[in-house]
């Protein structure tokens, strides 16, 4: 008998295809499961897809922020930034950006560094609650 021969009773035992082993193989199996719908491709939870053309604020890990007109990005969050500018850093204390800026005009941001993506238009900063706390408690002393 050939190899294919004895292949064919196999999938009556198994459920079909393969017999229940390997990557995933029929439907939902492997990693990720089912139940996403017919695309093979994952869906990102970033919809920086309705942000494209508009002005955003990008935070990076190094402590960089930057604004500009997204233009691109890709599944690894590399970003595509034009007019873009840097927000500097007050010298004597390193870890505050101040409202200066610089201007860098296209720039590509590479998506492992970056942090934060937020629209510029509709937020606003509001004073962190957790520090208000600790500065009443150095006020107190």
């Amino acid at each position: 008998m050939s190899s294919a021969g004895r292949g064919e009773s196999r999938p009556s035992k198994g459920g079909g295809g393969g017999g229940g082993r390997g990557r995933g193989g029929g439907g939902g199996g492997g990693r990720g499961g089912g139940g996403r719908g017919g695309g093979s491709k994952k869906e990102s939870i970033l919809e920086l897809a309705k942000l494209i053309d508009s002005n955003v604020r990008v935070k990076c890990l190094g402590g960089r922020e930057l604004r500009g007109a997204l233009r691109g990005y890709d599944e690894l969050v590399n970003l595509v930034l034009d007019d873009c500018d840097e927000f500097l850093r007050d010298p004597n204390d390193p870890e505050q950006v101040t409202n200066q800026t610089r201007r860098l005009g296209l720039v590509v941001i590479r998506g492992t560094q970056v942090s934060l993506v937020s629209p510029e238009e509709g937020t606003e900063e509001i004073a962190n609650p957790f520090l208000g706390g600790a500065e009443e408690e150095e006020d107190a002393e």
